[in-house]
């Protein structure tokens, strides 16, 4: 029995260094036949429970290889997967490098473009500063040329009025009459007929009488104008005084009218005066279009003369019942 026991005990050993510490349990031992044949009961039992605990362990180890088999594949499927992944993390990237290019090179286009209409949109301000520039100096020429046609009109149009200075025009003649005594004999028989008094004064004297031309309405009914031109515009005057005093004018049965030759824009200007003239002379305030086309008339004990209606406003403006009286033809408020 001793012998067994070592031999038993060399076997325990073995499986000591083969089996892990936590899984080992009961030893196996092996038996030979005549020494089954002595065993007893109790090591029969102890032998059925290291059979029992030996089967379980190899079960045990059995599982242990299956699930690191599993786990081998597992990880071969992992790995497998790793390699696929990063295929597709590599195609991705080059996917991902070649999109990051075009983007880059698409910003380097738009870049450029941007550049470019900055550079287009600043040129073509400073063509719009200059063609600003050049309308507002084409704006002040043009203004220089309008104060300089204005000027020139205002200088003809007083040249016309000085030539005209001394000129009487007598509207209402029939054409014809004057074939018998000429327009001189007709003037001098508008004196006698009409100023009696003017007839005696050798000094009035026509120097030069002819009608105005037909230019604007060639085919008109109306006979044209007669001018007379006198030697001084005191004569003119005193005539032309006359002739307001005296409402109605008659030449040979037809009704005249005498006035002061102006130029046309003159005319116009004494025209405008008309309406203003007629209410101030309603409200007793003397009015008188003086030459060429000034209008005076007295406020408050005083003359005032005007050149224009716009001073005419400003001053009517700061009396307030002028500015009552003559609010309908200014068109001026209360």
């Amino acid at each position: 029995m001793p012998s067994n026991k070592c031999k038993n005990q060399g076997n325990k050993n073995k499986e000591d260094i083969m089996m892990p510490p936590n899984e080992i349990d009961t030893p196996i031992q092996d038996y030979e036949d005549d020494e089954i044949e002595e065993m007893q009961e109790a090591d029969l039992k102890k032998l059925i429970r290291t059979l029992r605990s030996s089967q379980k362990q190899i079960l045990k180890q059995k599982s242990l290889m299956d699930k690191i088999e599993n786990l081998s594949r597992e990880n071969e499927i992992l790995r497998r997967n790793q390699n696929e992944t990063k295929q597709l993390v590599q195609q991705e990237t080059v996917i991902v490098t070649r999109n990051h290019n075009e983007v880059k090179n698409s910003i380097d286009q738009m870049t450029n473009t941007l550049e470019s209409l900055k550079n287009r949109m600043g040129e073509a301000k400073e063509r719009i500063s200059n063609l600003e520039h050049r309308e507002q100096e084409n704006i002040q020429s043009n203004q220089r040329k309008e104060e300089e046609i204005r000027n020139l009109k205002h200088s003809v149009r007083n040249l016309q009025d000085t030539i005209k200075k001394l000129n009487i025009q007598v509207l209402g003649v029939p054409e014809g009459m004057e074939r018998e005594k000429g327009l001189e004999g007709l003037f001098s028989e508008i004196l006698a007929e009409n100023f009696p008094g003017l007839e005696k004064d050798r000094d009035i004297l026509v120097q030069e009488a002819h009608r105005t031309p037909n230019k604007h309405a060639p085919k008109r009914s109306s006979p044209r104008h007669v001018v007379m031109n006198h030697t001084t515009v005191k004569h003119k005057e005193k005539i032309l005084k006359c002739a307001r005093e005296k409402c109605q004018i008659p030449l040979r049965g037809s009704p005249i009218r005498l006035t002061a030759d102006f130029s046309s824009e003159t005319l116009q200007a004494r025209r405008e005066w008309r309406d203003i003239a007629q209410v101030l002379r309603e409200k007793n305030c003397q009015p008188r279009i003086l030459y060429p086309a000034k209008l005076s008339f007295v406020n408050e004990g005083e003359i005032k003369t005007f050149h224009s209606k716009q001073k005419l406003k400003e001053f009517v403006a700061t009396h307030p019942a002028l500015q009552k009286m003559l609010k309908d033809v200014l068109h001026t408020e209360t």
